[in-house]
């Protein structure tokens, strides 16, 4: 469960802390449900959110993703 304290972070925050191109995170946030809040213009995350999503597979690369991905499956 997220502290409800817990600050919210930027997509910066998140490119550091992931060491992922914001390119690659707003791929993972329209492809793989990755966890993230619109604030007006700005993308908002939770870094708690972020690492569970993380443990659970959702930034993990299989097959299947790439080529969905590329089109492969077109």
């Amino acid at each position: 469960m997220t502290d409800p304290f817990e600050p919210w972070v930027t997509m910066k925050d998140v490119q550091e802390h992931l060491g992922a191109r914001r390119e690659t995170i707003t791929q993972w946030i329209g492809k793989r449900n990755m966890p993230a809040y619109k604030v007006g213009r700005q993308w908002k995350f939770k870094l708690s959110e972020i690492d569970e999503w993380v443990r659970s597979g959702g930034a993990a690369e299989t097959d299947v993703t790439r080529q969905k991905e590329e089109g492969a499956d077109a």
